[in-house]
């Protein structure tokens, strides 16, 4: 393989994103519809700190990480049952963002309860705690990230770790208590594959398994998946690395059963990109299915239904989402490459299934909104319609 591919690999996704993110949004008119304007957003961004009321009609929330830099903030879309949303409201991290793409998946992850919103700033190395009240959200925490460039959170009943993608590369754990303050873990703080040697691989997701025993970690420059056992006390061991299998690996969910599904992009190789399945067997991260192609361009990011059946790919090159079904085994099956389309150039770049399961939320990076797709009980997507007035440079969604 040349130098001149490894180094395309290395650059991913994130130089694809930023190469769309250049150009005027093109979206195509079933899919346009917004609300408010990118600029209200910003500036809601940078001064609110308070909460934002529930429609009386709302049966939950799609949060956005705005990521600006005069000002990170979450922007929140009421639910209502029919998956449409509300205009936004901001509500601050009180830390700043970086506005532009995180390149990672999980930049804002609910707790179990959804009492709980977790939220990076990478611009400021910190992260926040924010309080989910029937009322509205409020700040509550804010701390020091344990690293450089928090990217991809993640949160298991009270244990919150975190990865920093900046300098080496490493994952910083903490605890969440009762009240949503934040205390960081003594001697958590662990590296990534390189082991604090060199730059950081472009570590692009951490989370748990559905036991809380393991963390996994995705890495996008190096190909490989690394994961951590969990003890008593919170502390995560290792990590044991493996080779993806295929390139570019980026972002991944677990079924409840356990079963891991990790995008793979593939460098932005042109209909390259492609979904690989893993399961944990004795301490080691086995295949399951290995690279079954999208036929897109640029699997990103990936959901999974409530009930572990179906997967979904994010292509942010082909403005489309992939769905396969998930067999009993781990196994994948390409259902259909292009289940959804998020519109010409939109380039989808995060998703989030609601906590009901019968919705999928998608934040398209280009034309700055999300999309909603009704989840159907064959796996297959139905458009719902399009919600905006987001900054450039959001990144990061979580729906309840």
């Amino acid at each position: 393989m040349s130098v001149q591919y490894l180094l395309s690999a290395k650059t991913l996704c994130r130089s694809l994103l930023a190469a769309l993110l250049l150009a005027l949004p093109l979206i195509q008119p079933h899919v346009a519809q917004a609300y408010g304007t990118s600029d209200k957003i910003m500036a809601a961004s940078a001064q609110s700190t308070g909460t934002m009321q529930m429609g009386e009609d709302a049966v939950g929330a799609v949060y956005v990480l705005t990521n600006q830099l005069n000002g990170n903030g979450v922007a929140i879309f009421n639910r209502s049952d029919d998956g449409s949303l509300s205009e936004p409201t901001v509500v601050a991290t009180g830390g700043q963002g970086i506005a532009t793409g995180l390149g990672s998946q999980g930049a804002i992850a609910l707790s179990q309860d959804g009492a709980w919103l977790l939220a990076v700033n990478a611009g400021s190395n910190e992260i926040s705690s924010l309080e989910v009240m029937t009322d509205g959200l409020e700040l509550v925490d804010k701390v020091d990230s344990g690293g450089v460039r928090p990217v991809s959170i993640a949160i298991y009943d009270d244990l919150v770790y975190v990865l920093n993608a900046g300098a080496s590369g490493t994952i910083s754990g903490f605890r969440l208590g009762d009240d949503g303050t934040l205390e960081a873990i003594e001697g958590s703080t662990r590296h990534v594959s390189n082991l604090g040697l060199g730059d950081a691989p472009l570590p692009a997701q951490v989370s748990f398994d559905p036991t809380g025993s393991m963390l996994v970690i995705t890495e996008r420059g190096s190909n490989m998946i690394d994961s951590y056992e969990i003890d008593d006390d919170g502390l995560a061991w290792g990590p044991s690395s493996i080779a993806s299998a295929g390139m570019t690996p980026y972002g991944f969910a677990f079924t409840p059963d356990g079963t891991l599904v990790v995008s793979e992009a593939f460098g932005g190789a042109k209909n390259g990109s492609a979904v690989s399945s893993y399961s944990m067997i004795t301490e080691t991260l086995v295949v399951d299915s290995a690279s079954v192609s999208t036929t897109q361009t640029a699997a990103c990011w990936i959901a999974v239904s409530m009930d572990g059946q179906y997967a979904y790919a994010a292509n942010a090159g082909s403005s489309s989402i992939s769905s396969y079904s998930v067999g009993e085994d781990g196994t994948l099956t390409l259902l259909d490459g292009a289940a959804g389309m998020t519109g010409d150039g939109s380039a989808p770049v995060d998703m989030s299934m609601s906590s009901d399961g019968m919705y999928l939320y998608v934040l398209s990076a280009k034309s700055q909104n999300v999309i909603a797709f009704a989840v159907q009980e064959d796996g297959s997507l139905e458009l719902v319609d399009a919600f905006g007035g987001l900054p450039k440079g959001a990144g990061g969604i979580a729906a309840y």
